[in-house]
């Protein structure tokens, strides 16, 4: 189990995957795809925003950096309530079918795109597609991230190892992400799919300590579904939750793992 700050029972990672139309841009999409894709900037980020500011929670928007480019008013008002932009490719690229210098511009852009937008490089990252190549973990360390949420292979963050080098990672799970239940095989409603997180996070006060849960603008966002995400926050408030950006809970586990309060699980991957 892992420990919240001792004022909460359990941490509660929250975070959207602002991919705007990006994807549908990267596949060559039409007109009436990409508009789908659109309704995050024009209504879905707006209803979240609110929805936040009005439980007093900050989270983590991970945004590609074409979006950060191109629409730098709604990036400007996420920023503005102190919410963080971490990195989520350039266009919305499969990093598996990209080669290594292929991979490696897109982080060069992507850094370059932030420091011109936000005035400083993203701490995070994860990958479109939750697909890393081969090489993701040691461009990741080399720009100097210091967490991922990309990978599946716990259920608690830990300390991501390759060499003498490190990062932590909030593994996430397809199971606690909108998308593919309300958009890709529309097999829940939301309010099956809203039963379905309240469980796990049951879990997580109980067992665990830690659940992450991935959201999308566009798809959330959309009409009644942003009712599951209230659902959530009311949950949370009531049940002493801690609810972290994605920076703060690497300075948390940072400062567990320094006064040796914890001790993380440590993976040696690729």
């Amino acid at each position: 189990m892992i420990r919240p700050p001792e004022e909460y029972r359990y941490i509660l990672f929250i975070s959207f995957d602002l991919d705007s139309e990006s994807a549908e841009i990267y596949r060559g999409a039409d007109p009436n795809t990409l508009s789908r894709g659109r309704f995050s900037v024009y209504r879905g980020v707006y209803k979240i925003l609110d929805l936040l500011r009005k439980y007093g929670v900050h989270v983590t928007f991970f945004t590609p950096s074409w979006v950060v480019e191109r629409y730098p008013a709604m990036i400007e008002a996420i920023l503005s309530r102190e919410h963080e932009i971490a990195a989520h490719g350039y266009l919305h690229e499969r990093l598996d079918q990209l080669s290594l210098e292929d991979e490696e511009e897109i982080f060069r852009r992507t850094n370059e795109i932030f420091r011109d937008a936000i005035g400083e490089r993203p701490q995070g990252f994860r990958s479109p597609y939750w697909r890393w190549s081969m090489n993701t973990i040691s461009i990741l360390l080399r720009h100097g991230y210091k967490y991922d949420s990309s990978l599946m292979d716990d259920e608690i963050p830990y300390l991501l190892r390759h060499g003498e080098d490190s990062l932590y990672e909030y593994p996430v799970d397809w199971r606690l992400d909108d998308w593919p239940y309300l958009e890709y095989y529309r097999s829940l409603t939301p309010r099956q799919l809203l039963e379905q997180w309240l469980e796990e996070i049951r879990y997580a006060e109980d067992v665990t300590g830690y659940v992450s849960i991935t959201m999308h603008p566009q798809c959330i966002g959309r009409g009644a579904r942003i009712k599951v995400l209230e659902k959530l926050l009311e949950h949370a408030k009531r049940t002493g939750a801690w609810i972290p950006r994605g920076r703060d809970l690497a300075d948390y586990l940072e400062r567990l793992s320094k006064n040796k309060e914890i001790i993380l699980h440590q993976y040696v991957e690729y």
